[in-house]
């Protein structure tokens, strides 16, 4: 049998409240099959629910578990966090119509696009101060290694706080800007300009991955699980970003949820109630995972 190989980038995409917690069992079981720490990986980058669990990681926290059975105390640890529950809720359904814009990478007109469909978001709307407040709590720092993806609302660009000459930002505020989404929730300031959710852009950022040649890049991916045709315009820009990567040298190999996981997962990924069965369908997929390379196959 071939050995795992840990990666050394994190990509976690948007995905809701189920995505999240799909997400959160698949690195928890790999960390439990392959007995390594996820959050040691060399960079992670993060879009809308993923930029929280990246900052979770780069918080040093632990993963949450899916509970033993035999186990009788508090299940609180599995859990979504308020927070955490309304913005993936939220997020997964304001985001989506702008899809087949975010598809349009490099197409010139695409922030242009972008601008012109975001200059109707008002400025006022649900507030992300609670979320800002938690993850401060956590006490992360871009330190190199988390880069979380936003859109800037006038512009239209995507704008990647935490990498190299990117606007500063303290993590609290990156997160909140990265899971503010139009017309749910009010775009975040920072330094005098408003941002919105990262997913406005593209599903995954993977193009964002600071991947040097010969890196492994792991993206998890919870709308691969998906058959609308929302998937297939996701699907679009996905394939240009893993060409980029690949490009630079890295090796680049994307997680969905597989049939088990895409059936406790459901359609409806705004929903709370599967996110307990996610969370342990992930956990499962995760530690089946180690026993195959996580490498890519092109």
């Amino acid at each position: 049998m071939a050995p795992f190989v840990s990666p050394d980038v994190l990509v976690l995409a948007g995905g809701g409240v189920v995505g999240e917690a799909w997400m959160t069992g698949v690195l928890a079981g790999i960390e439990d099959g392959a007995g390594v720490e996820m959050a040691g990986v060399e960079a992670f980058v993060g879009t809308s629910a993923g930029a929280i669990v990246s900052a979770r990681l780069a918080a040093g926290k632990r993963l949450r578990r899916p509970p033993d059975p035999a186990d009788t105390r508090d299940a609180g640890e599995v859990r979504h966090d308020g927070p955490v529950r309304t913005v993936a809720r939220w997020g997964w359904a304001a985001t989506a119509p702008l899809a087949p814009v975010a598809t349009a990478i490099a197409a010139p007109g695409g922030a242009l696009a972008r601008a012109a469909l975001l200059a109707r978001v008002p400025s006022g709307g649900r507030s992300h101060a609670r979320l800002q407040s938690e993850v401060a709590g956590w006490g992360v720092r871009f330190d190199g290694r988390l880069r979380i993806c936003c859109v800037d609302k006038r512009s239209g660009r995507r704008v990647v706080f935490g990498a190299p000459g990117a606007p500063r930002a303290s993590v609290a505020e990156a997160v909140a800007a990265s899971c503010a989404i139009p017309w749910a929730f009010a775009p975040v300031r920072i330094d005098g300009r408003e941002y919105v959710d990262g997913g406005v852009w593209s599903v995954t950022n993977l193009d964002a991955a600071p991947a040097r040649r010969g890196a492994e890049v792991l993206c998890l991916d919870p709308t691969a699980s998906l058959r609308t045709p929302l998937r297939h315009a996701f699907r679009v820009g996905i394939e240009v970003e893993v060409q980029i990567l690949r490009r630079r040298g890295a090796r680049v190999r994307r997680v969905g949820p597989d049939a088990a996981a895409a059936e406790a997962m459901g359609t409806d990924f705004m929903a709370s109630a599967p996110a307990p069965a996610a969370l342990a369908a992930g956990y499962r997929q995760g530690r089946a995972l180690t026993q195959t390379p996580l490498v890519s196959s092109g």
